[in-house]
């Protein structure tokens, strides 16, 4: 499917713009039917189109200006090890994640990023040869397929993530790299900072973090890439995809070191109000891509876009049927629920978890 052309994502960075990016796939498709959890391959994009289309949908109407192909451990690594779709190949999967991302993105004007991320051969330097092979495999579907934009996204180690970001900027389309790291670091002790400064020596030109914790601390990651940014004298639009869920209790290992993973996590999902903050914090910050991760649905996107609405000068379509901090209140019959048709309920509130003899903490496996 062919593409529209549209201002480019470093054209509309470069002009000060706020880009929404989507939210979560993986993580929703499992709970729809459609993902098997363990080693979480895309085989659904081409199984289930339907169902990544409706996503995509979703996420668009929220207010997303980019739709991410679903191509996440789209390797034939990972697909051979999951076993998961015997009859399907990566190529397939890569194929198939495109043309959804692209019918989707020219129903509403957004741009289209493809990624590749983490792979299990990975080693050490011994293996490099063998990872850009894979991420070389990926990069000749995706500029077949003529994407708009590419990014190199959770990676725990800032080695392999230099390697895919070698490959892909031979594409000579714009780069980005996320880390899926803590504040601590990469798996191999690397600094956030000193993460940041070889993404971008490497030529990406957008660097920040995604997935495995929380908005909080992937706000504190980014702060620290930013710094070392700064002292280094390098310059690159900061980007966050935070998880959609609360685990300040997490190990640098993240949420997957949690006894709630990955089933039995909606007891820490973040609220609109928690994502409005966010988004305001990461908007302070300076990081202008600012989006969301495994956790993040639709609204928690819808949330982003109405709290840095005023800097964006838009709404989204989603926000039609939604009162700004519980506006659409005032509406009850009942006194009590009208009176929280108010910014000062939802910014004050302790949420309850319903739950009275369950910890508000877990002691990580990892």
């Amino acid at each position: 499917m062919a593409s529209v052309k549209r201002k480019g994502i470093l054209e509309r960075l470069e002009a000060g713009e706020v880009i929404i990016g989507d939210g979560g796939y993986t993580m929703q498709l499992e709970r729809r039917g459609y993902v098997k959890a363990g080693h979480w391959t895309p085989e659904a994009a081409v199984e289930h189109p339907e169902a990544v289309r409706q996503l995509h949908r979703e996420f668009l109407r929220a207010g997303a200006d980019v739709m991410q192909t679903y191509t996440f451990y789209s390797s034939d690594d990972k697909l051979d090890l999951s076993g998961n779709a015997p009859n399907v190949t990566c190529q397939q999967i890569n194929e198939a994640g495109c043309d959804i991302a692209r019918e989707v993105a020219n129903e509403g004007g957004a741009l289209v990023l493809a990624g590749v991320s983490q792979t299990p051969i990975y080693r050490d330097r011994s293996s490099e040869a063998q990872v850009k092979a894979i991420v070389k495999k990926q990069l000749d579907v995706f500029l077949r397929k003529d994407v708009d934009f590419l990014i190199a996204e959770y990676f725990a180690n800032v080695e392999e993530a230099v390697w895919a970001v070698e490959v892909l900027v031979t594409s000579g389309k714009p780069v980005a790299s996320t880390l899926c790291i803590a504040p601590t670091g990469d798996h191999a002790g690397v600094s956030p900072a000193e993460c940041a400064v070889r993404l971008v020596k490497a030529g990406a030109q957008m660097v920040g973090v995604n997935c495995h914790v929380d908005p909080t601390q992937c706000l504190q990651t980014v702060k620290l890439m930013k710094a070392g940014l700064d002292a280094a004298g390098l310059k690159a639009h900061l980007m966050i995809q935070p998880l959609g869920f609360h685990c300040p209790d997490a190990t640098a290992e993240g949420y997957i070191g949690l006894p709630e993973f990955p089933f039995a996590l909606e007891s820490r999902v973040v609220n609109r109000w928690d994502v409005q903050k966010y988004a305001r914090e990461a908007y302070n910050v300076g990081i202008r891509y600012i989006g969301g991760c495994c956790g993040f649905e639709a609204y928690h996107i819808r949330a982003i876009a109405e709290e840095l609405a005023p800097e964006r000068g838009v709404l989204p379509p989603a926000s039609q049927k939604h009162g700004l901090w519980g506006s659409g209140l005032e509406g009850s019959s009942k006194p009590y629920v009208k009176a929280r048709a108010s910014r000062a309920h939802w910014e004050t509130l302790k949420p309850a978890s319903g739950r009275p003899l369950c910890p508000s903490l877990a002691i990580p496996d990892a």
